[in-house]
């Protein structure tokens, strides 16, 4: 029996299965194109935890092993974390292999999820962690102290700012808001209105610098309230006129109809935006509507994303995502 292989599992349509695309360009700590890194799950030690505001809390991470750790130089690049079974223990780390992981035999693999860099630096990294209820990352991070250790894979992104675009507009909701702001420090020439839906008064957080307009929907979504940012949305001006683009970003069914609205509302270029999901409201009712789907319907989306992997596909990307959603709505997911 040889070693076990993991894969990213994903509701098809987020940022894990997008992310496989192309390649990654990579940058070391000397900011020049990092051509001899060699991908490999990191070893990332605890160095510091900070507590942002009431919804948020930072954990910087350095260590020997993050001394190359690479960056795409992309505000909103992301990472699997690797979570060891108890909070002081070490992680079981994989070995890279194709678009997955390989444990050796009888390693049982680690929890995962995905997080967003905050902030790069030679060595070091921040992930900024919404506080909430249950769940192993949050579990994690409220005890978490200098010393603990979780594994890290490289980075990958998916904001793509087209040329000749003057102003952005950054959609999102808490789990997301890091990816907003760091995307609108590194493109301070880019006039940039971030879009967010928080739990309450006081959970604002803003970027360094690069910021021209904030929109704050207090009371609304992250699972805590019913969502008000798709009517948020369509309140705006956003001409189709390729001066504008738009980054989307939060629960995948808000971020679906926020696409809907862009796409076949608005008219706007696949070029214009790009909405990704970054979680899922009650994942386990959702995932148990996946498992208990008809294997031929499952298929028929794992054809429409096997396209991009195998060959040139038969219809062009902002198509295809149209059948997977239209999918998804006929099936209740």
């Amino acid at each position: 029996m040889g070693p076990r292989r993991v894969r990213p599992h994903a509701q098809l349509g987020d940022r894990r299965q997008r992310s496989r695309r192309r390649r990654m360009t990579y940058r070391t700590a000397s900011e020049t194109e990092a051509s001899d890194y060699v991908e490999r799950i990191h070893r990332a030690v605890v160095t510091g935890v900070r507590q942002l505001g009431p919804g948020m809390i930072r954990v910087t991470l350095g260590g020997d092993d993050l001394h190359d750790y690479p960056t795409t130089g992309i505000g909103d690049e992301y990472v699997r974390l690797f979570f060891p079974d108890e909070a002081h223990l070490e992680p079981h780390l994989p070995f890279v292999s194709g678009r997955g992981w390989d444990y050796e035999e009888g390693v049982e693999p680690s929890q995962m999820r995905t997080y967003t860099i905050r902030d790069h630096r030679p060595g070091e990294i921040d992930i900024d962690f919404v506080i909430h209820e249950g769940g192993i990352a949050s579990t994690w991070v409220l005890g978490a102290k200098p010393g603990y250790v979780l594994g890290i894979n490289p980075p990958r992104d998916l904001y793509a700012l087209p040329e000749g675009v003057t102003k952005q507009v950054l959609i999102c909701d808490e789990p997301a808001l890091p990816a907003a702001l760091r995307v609108a420090e590194l493109t301070p020439d880019v006039e940039t209105e971030i879009v967010c839906e928080i739990r309450d008064a006081g959970y604002e957080l803003f970027p360094s610098v690069g910021l021209k307009a904030a929109n704050w929907v207090r009371g609304s979504g992250n699972g805590h309230r019913p969502s008000r940012l798709v009517e948020t949305v369509k309140r705006l001006d956003i001409p189709n006129d390729g001066s504008v683009y738009v980054w989307v970003a939060g629960e995948t069914r808000v971020t679906r109809e926020v696409r809907s609205h862009l796409r076949h509302t608005l008219g706007l270029p696949g070029s214009a935006y790009k909405v990704v999901g970054y979680w899922t409201y009650e994942v386990e009712a959702w995932t148990a509507k996946w498992e208990a789907l008809d294997e031929s319907i499952k298929q028929q989306i794992m054809d429409l994303y096997g396209e991009t992997e195998n060959g040139e596909p038969e219809m062009d990307e902002e198509a295809r995502i149209d059948e997977v959603f239209r999918i998804y709505a006929s099936v209740g997911l």
